[in-house]
């Protein structure tokens, strides 16, 4: 197997046909295609492709997923609403409640919708920027199975938890922040893994308390409760570390109390016997019209200029330019549009597994 590019559509129509040869209708395949996809056009390979086989398809295969979201509406305002996942696509479910967030924020000015029993939803950002295509802010959060460890604690209790905030400008791409309130997050270990690559000192703590490096050892310890994820800002108070437990600690609240959900330790994804169980996350969404206020044209240029500012103040010595959240990732678009994707060995053999388990008829670009 090589290293060669793959195109765009053809991504986009194996794993369409790949989810619905898992039972998932069409229609919600070729979301949780998009979704997926997304994330690797943004360059967050965590997120993308890396977790077709692992997080998705083998999810359903064992049973702990359902391919079929039926996604019901459990109580509703004009401006909110709680809805039921029944352990669905949680990119379907994320879709279809930022879908609804968004309906009420046009209507009222501001929406928000809380789910649970969902799934993993994949690229957080991708539910914020559905908001600021329609000029509107949008905020998302989920909780997770467990990782993080509190400030001064060894024990994963709080999942990587992100707050992501997408926000439209009058620049071609809008402003999203989207990152783990962790310093990394379990899709990047398991992408080190895949590459074998160490995790860098001061991202994991072990129950002695001391850092750890090895990627799959890390993987397997975090699942056992032998490890656990430092918070933004690391181990301790030195750095900062209780703020990002203390952001970690209000998605949890907010993923989880505004619908009644699970939270912490019942996100394992195992039952009382040690069998493998779903995973019952929950989710909020926001969405806040900018023309309920002074109007989007307004709004965004002064969040442009804002943006803009940012990026023409001093650099450090040595550096070539100053970024701003959602750059990078319009930029990597940029470059990866004409060429397509390139899977590293692990997903490549994810692909081959999957294409033969369900003989779709598919040839890949990197098969010799």
């Amino acid at each position: 197997m090589n290293g060669h590019y793959i195109g765009w559509g053809l991504l986009q129509n194996f794993l369409v046909d790949a989810f619905k040869g898992y039972g998932v209708p069409e229609e919600d395949a070729k979301i949780c295609t998009d979704i997926l996809l997304e994330s690797d056009r943004r360059g967050i390979e965590s997120h993308g492709c890396n977790r077709f086989k692992p997080i998705y398809i083998d999810r359903i295969a064992d049973g702990i997923q359902k391919p079929v979201t039926e996604l019901e509406i459990i109580k509703e305002t004009r401006t909110t609403a709680v809805v039921d996942g029944h352990d669905g696509m949680g990119q379907v479910v994320g879709y279809r409640s930022m879908e609804l967030a968004i309906e009420k924020a046009r209507e009222y000015g501001l929406g928000m919708v809380a789910a649970r029993n969902s799934t993993h939803y994949g690229i957080a950002g991708y539910y914020a920027t559905m908001a600021a295509k329609e000029n509107m802010i949008g905020i998302t959060g989920t909780n997770a199975r467990p990782s993080i460890a509190p400030t001064f604690g060894v024990e994963n209790m709080l999942g990587t938890n992100p707050l992501t905030i997408g926000i439209p400008t009058d620049e071609d791409f809008s402003f999203v922040l989207d990152c783990a309130t962790s310093i990394t997050q379990r899709g990047k270990i398991e992408y080190f893994s895949r590459i074998n690559k160490d995790t860098p000192a001061g991202m994991v703590v072990g129950r002695d308390g001391e850092a750890m490096t090895d990627s799959t050892q890390i993987l397997k310890d975090l699942s056992a409760g032998k490890a656990a994820l430092a918070p933004l800002g690391g181990i301790g108070e030195e750095l900062g570390g209780y703020k990002g437990y203390g952001y970690a600690t209000a998605v949890e609240i907010l993923s989880a109390a505004l619908q009644g959900g699970n939270y912490l330790r019942m996100l394992t994804g195992v039952d009382e016997r040690g069998n493998k169980a779903p995973y019952h996350l929950g989710h909020f969404f926001i969405a806040i019209d900018t023309e309920a206020f002074i109007g989007a044209e307004p709004f965004k240029k002064t969040a442009g200029s804002i943006l803009r500012e940012l990026r023409a103040s001093a650099r450090a010595p040595g550096q070539e330019r100053i970024y701003t959240a959602g750059e990078k990732e319009y930029l990597i678009w940029l470059e990866r549009r004409d060429k397509g994707l390139m899977l590293n060995a692990s997903v490549q053999k994810d692909f081959i597994a999957v294409r033969d388990a369900l003989k779709l008829p598919y040839a890949f670009p990197f098969e010799d």
